[in-house]
């Protein structure tokens, strides 16, 4: 009897003994060609798939051009949108395979799992997850006390499980299969799942049986619709409860009683690195890149594969020849001889070319597996899927920017001055705020100046779910950012939160939200008297006034805030900074980094030239007449002024813990407020022998510590080093051990150079007092004992040429 005839005869028993009950393997590339050969011999008049109900209505977009898996359907509850679940589907999906077949031969076809209606309502909110299956339990989900395929792989003495079902499954050519009995395996899988089921029930999946009882009435129905000549798509591990015999009161009494919510779904693109992940959102296999390639190969999937393997190693510029994947291929295929398994599966295809191809290295290696073996490939989604108002209004938003969703990681660099980076800008930033993380901003690799910004972009399927969380804020982006923004505005109680709002208003451009957000700003700043609170909110109201000013925004009644706050700092800052432990110590130093950098925003964003072109514009303002200095301090200098005072308080005062009066030494001296030897003067009272040397250590800390230049500082200036040596010198040896870990932590963050040159200063010895002023440069070669103004002239024409700028004349500046 041939093999045509064979399956016609078993096609014929099947359907007399009732419907036609094809059990697979959730993603298998074998079970889905299984399932084609099956549904070509049978002819089924109708096709029942393992889904949610409420998915039919979606069936026909699969048969459109534009829907290319891996795609996944998504149910969200329309009352709590985190309340969801994903049904994936890849090419190589058994279930997918049923559904196009179904649509191209004009086959009914229907959804018959548990409805998502009451799949939604039994989950715990928010816990978006895919669609259970036997072998990939869902997150959060009891591990079930059977693996189905594991106890036969054991049985059949195996002691991996993928590699029994390769062998047994995968491994099937599609030659064989087209002379074989196309029915064969599901009935071989059929018996050996009705005799797990009768050793381990329901393997440790309780709801199954519900489940499990709403698909034996499905069933019925169709049957009484269509007969028996119904084919049922579905996890293996179902197969046994399908064909039982039971009533169907037996079976409403199971699902009486279940919880519903309302459900919305639709289809949305998939990644084959979600695929890949075995929980969350994951499906549960380990290579979709290369299931999908055994899917696709028609014939030699050994040598397809090396091929293109060679072709993605030649690509990254590796030298890969004709033979070496000929040898690949020939080793392949004799590791699976030696292994006894009936064709190269991945593990010997893997181990031929990490030998052949990648000369043992695992590195290359990586790149195969990440590109190939697992594969960044995105589905896409026709435009007539359902879709709540803010997706259709994000994809309109994508589409005119060019800013197309991609599941590979990319960097984007944006041009603020131009129009589209800077409406790229304001998507991306209204996407933040509502908690939509398809970007996060990057250091740039370019110019630091606030017209420029860095993006790095991942488009991750769950970002669906957190698009429909946000559509309740409103049905487009910038007006559900603003109902956000204003929410969250009302509902803050902190006022760091209040000006973190406020930035993140100005970079998304959301004038609407800006009035409600200055009214809780203004409220919260009179209400909070911490100078802490107040010293944690001033950087990001400098940082939102620069961001304005780029933005082109009107930013006047934030810098009226802005300066409040920093009038209240100064008035407040030096009797908090007395009587602290070390680690309030430490926290209050860096307020005071935080807001000596928003203090200079602060006067650098209120000169009329902006702050792009401060220097410039600064120089051009002294050079006129009737402004700027000449008629007195600024306002903004005022302010600077008195945060030099408050500064030098903060320097001068005994009570004030060493690393934050180290500190305000250190930022008079960088700003020129403090001469060198004032600087030296100060120092040398915190080192005197009278200093507890755990408080010497900690000024010393605050002084030339962190990533302030306070290396090249000692090696500039001698005078402070021979100070800082004289000190550790005279360190007693029973308190050296308590001053060392702070000492480590100042001078471990130095570059390795200037560490390098402050040994060789401290090797060589101080200069004697008598030859310090002699005119003689004594220090390391390349530095003076101090500025030299001829050399420091020198390079100012040169930086003048590398910025591109006119050097401003010197009767401008005098």
């Amino acid at each position: 009897m041939s093999g045509t005839q064979a399956t016609t005869g078993a096609v014929a028993a099947a359907f007399a003994a009732g419907p036609l009950l094809l059990g697979v393997r959730h993603h298998g590339p074998g079970s889905a060609r299984a399932v084609r050969a099956a549904l070509d011999a049978a002819r089924p008049a109708a096709v029942l798939i393992e889904g949610p109900p409420e998915g039919d209505a979606l069936l026909p977009l699969a048969a459109d051009p534009q829907m290319r898996p891996p795609v996944a359907l998504l149910a969200h509850a329309v009352d709590d949108p985190g309340r969801a679940a994903f049904w994936p589907l890849a090419e190589f999906s058994p279930e997918w395979v049923a559904i196009r077949w179904a649509l191209a031969h004009d086959v009914p076809v229907r959804f018959i799992d548990l409805p998502a209606t009451h799949s939604l309502a039994l989950r715990e909110p928010h816990g978006e997850e895919t669609a259970p299956a036997p072998e990939a339990p869902a997150e959060g989900a009891a591990t079930p006390a059977v693996d189905p395929v594991r106890v036969l792989a054991e049985t059949a003495g195996y002691d991996d499980p993928e590699r029994w079902w390769e062998d047994v499954v995968e491994h099937r050519s599609p030659a064989a299969d087209a002379t074989a009995d196309a029915l064969a395996p599901f009935t071989a899988l059929a018996e050996a799942m009705t005799a797990l089921r009768e050793a381990y029930g329901d393997g440790g999946h309780p709801r199954d049986a519900v489940r499990e009882a709403y698909m034996r009435i499905q069933l019925r129905t169709a049957r009484k619709e269509f007969g028996d000549g119904v084919a049922v798509v579905c996890g293996a591990w179902h197969v046994p409860a399908l064909a039982a015999r039971t009533t169907l009161a037996a079976d409403r009494a199971l699902l009486k009683g279940l919880p519903k919510v309302k459900a919305e779904m639709t289809w949305v693109p998939w990644t084959h690195r979600r695929l890949a992940r075995h929980s969350g959102y994951g499906a549960g296999i380990d290579s979709p890149g290369w299931y999908g390639h055994l899917f696709g190969a028609a014939d030699r999937p050994i040598e397809r594969w090396m091929t293109k393997v060679a072709g993605l190693l030649r690509e990254e510029d590796r030298f890969v020849s004709t033979a070496h994947v000929i040898e690949a291929v020939r080793l392949a295929e004799t590791l699976a001889a030696m292994r006894g398994r009936p064709l190269a599966g991945l593990s010997e295809a893997t181990d031929a070319v990490r030998a052949v191809m990648c000369e043992g290295s695992d590195v290359p290696l990586a790149l195969i597996q990440d590109r190939l073996v697992v594969g960044e490939t995105l589905g896409e989604v026709p435009d007539s899927a359902p879709a709540v108002p803010l997706q259709r209004d994000l994809t309109r938003g994508q589409r005119t920017l060019r800013l197309k969703p991609e599941a590979l990681e990319k960097e984007l660099d944006l041009d603020l001055r131009k129009e589209t980076d800077a409406a790229r800008s304001r998507l991306l930033h209204r996407l933040r705020l509502l908690g939509i993380g398809w970007g996060e901003p990057a250091e740039g690799r370019g110019s630091t100046g606030t017209f420029r910004e860095s993006w790095r972009l991942r488009w991750e399927p769950e970002l669906y779910v957190r698009v429909a969380e946000a559509g309740v804020w409103g049905t487009t982006v910038q007006t559900a950012a603003t109902a956000k923004a204003e929410s969250q505005a009302l509902a803050a109680t902190a006022l760091s939160e209040v000006t973190a709002l406020a930035e993140r208003c100005l970079l998304a451009h959301l004038p609407d939200a800006l009035p409600v957000v200055m009214k809780a700003l203004a409220d919260r700043a009179a209400l909070d008297a911490d100078v802490g609170h107040l010293a944690d909110a001033l950087p990001a109201l400098a940082r939102s006034l620069r961001y304005g000013d780029v933005r082109s925004t009107d930013t006047t009644a934030l810098a009226e805030v802005a300066a409040g706050l920093a009038e209240r700092i100064c008035v407040a800052l030096p009797p908090a900074c007395t009587g602290l432990d070390a680690d309030g110590a430490e926290a209050l130093r860096r307020q005071v980094d935080g807001v000596h950098s928003s203090i200079g925003l602060l006067v650098a964003g209120a000169t009329p030239a902006g702050t792009e072109a401060e220097a410039e514009a600064g120089a051009g303002a002294e050079a006129g007449t009737g402004s700027g200095t000449e008629a007195g301090a600024t306002p903004a200098e005022g302010l600077r002024d008195r945060w030099g005072a408050v500064l030098r308080k903060l320097a001068g005062r005994d009570t004030v813990a060493g690393i934050i009066r180290g500190r305000a030494t250190r930022l008079l001296l960088d700003e020129g407020r403090l001469t060198e030897d004032e600087a030296a003067l100060l120092m040398g009272l915190a080192l005197s022998p009278g200093t507890p040397p755990t408080d010497a250590a900690a000024w010393i800390e605050g002084f030339v510590g962190g990533a302030s230049g306070g290396g090249m500082l000692l090696v500039h200036d001698e005078r402070l080093l021979s100070l800082v040596d004289a000190w550790l010198t005279g360190v007693p040896a029973d308190t050296f051990t308590d001053v060392l870990p702070l000492l480590r932590r100042t001078f471990s963050a130095y570059e390795p150079g200037v560490r390098r040159t402050l040994g060789e200063l401290v090797r060589r010895g101080p200069v004697p007092e008598g030859a310090r002023n002699d005119g003689t440069d004594h220090a390391y070669p390349g530095f003076g004992p101090g500025l030299d103004t001829d050399r420091a002239d020198a390079v100012e024409p040169v930086l003048h040429l590398l910025l591109g700028r006119t050097p401003i004349p010197a009767e401008a500046t005098a």
